[in-house]
C-alpha cells in the first residue's frame, strides 16, 4: 500500500529536504522516524525540495509499504520518535499510482518580511529581519509590480544560475502582498516554481520598493530572461510552503 504523509516542519538547521550525505535533513529525518517504527527503511518521496533553512507549513510524502499498521494511529506513532522539529498531521493511503510530486496541480508559499529595526526573538529565523524602512510608497510599488507576475511566463530570469530545468514557464495564479503589523507577508501561488523563484520574486519587489527597479518595468524584466535585471535573492529563512492541492 501506498501512504500519504501529510507534515509540518520548521526548516532551520536543516539542509533542506532532500537527503544529503552527512548533512541532517527533513527526509532523512522521516525516513530515520519511518523505519524506527516499520523496522524497516523505506524510500520516501516528498512535494518539494525545500531549501535549506526553509519551512513548511503544509508538506506532503509517500512512501511504500506492505506491513498493516493503522493510518489513524500512525502520526502518534511517528510523533513519538521524529525529529521535533517536524510534525506528522496526518497519513492516508493513496491508489498506488498516485504521485506526490507529478500529480500537484497548485503550490502556495508565503514569505514573511518583519519590518522593524528591532529583532523579535520569536521570529528568529522565521522571518526576514529588514531594518531598513520602507518607503512610504514602497508596499504600493509592490503591488504594481505584482501584477506583471500573474499569468503565464517564462521565468528563466528568476531562478537561481546553475539549474538544469528544461522547461521554465510556470503559471502564477495569485501574487497577494498582505499588511499585518510589523510582517508583510507575500504569498504567491503557482503550478510550479523553479530553483528559488520565489525568494527572487521577494528580492525583486523589495528593490522595487526601495525604488531600485521600477514597476512598470517589470513586465519587460519577466519577459527578458535575464537574471541580472531581476532583484536580489531573499534569504530562505522567511519562506514557507504554505498549501498543496492536488489533482486528486
Amino acid at each position: 500500500m501506498k501512504i500519504l504523509l501529510e507534515l509540518s516542519y520548521i526548516g532551520t538547521g536543516f539542509a533542506g529536504y532532500q537527503v544529503q550525505p552527512g548533512r541532517e535533513t527533513v527526509q532523512s529525518a522521516l525516513q530515520d522516524a519511518i523505519e524506527r517504527i516499520y523496522g524497516v527503511r523505506y524510500a520516501v518521496k516528498g512535494c518539494s525540495r525545500t531549501d535549506a533553512g526553509v519551512h513548511a507549513l503544509r508538506y506532503y510524502a509517500t512512501f511504500d509499504t506492505d506491513k498493516d499498521i493503522p493510518t489513524d494511529r500512525l502520526p502518534f506513532a511517528l510523533n513519538s520518535v521524529i525529529d521535533r522539529r517536524i510534525s506528522v498531521i496526518s497519513a492516508v493511503e493513496v491508489p498506488e499510482d498516485f504521485h506526490v510530486r507529478h500529480d500537484v496541480r497548485e503550490k502556495e508559499y508565503e514569505y514573511l518580511i518583519r519590518l522593524s529595526r528591532i529583532p523579535d526573538p520569536f521570529l528568529v529565523d522565521r522571518a526576514w529581519q529588514f531594518p531598513k524602512p520602507l518607503p512610504a510608497d514602497g508596499i504600493s510599488r509592490m503591488r504594481q509590480a505584482a501584477k506583471a507576475f500573474i499569468g503565464r511566463h517564462d521565468f528563466s530570469g528568476f531562478m537561481a544560475n546553475g539549474s538544469d530545468v528544461a522547461d521554465t514557464v510556470r503559471n502564477v495564479t495569485r501574487l497577494d502582498i498582505i499588511e499585518d503589523g510589523e510582517l508583510l507577508r507575500i504569498r504567491i501561488a503557482a503550478d510550479g516554481f523553479l530553483y528559488n523563484m520565489v525568494r527572487i520574486i521577494v528580492g525583486t519587489l523589495i528593490d522595487t520598493a526601495l525604488g531600485k527597479i521600477e514597476p512598470s518595468d517589470m513586465s519587460d524584466i519577466i519577459a527578458s530572461c535575464d537574471r541580472s535585471r531581476a532583484g536580489m535573492t531573499a534569504p530562505s529563512e522567511g519562506l514557507y510552503l504554505r498549501s498543496v492541492t492536488f489533482l486528486r
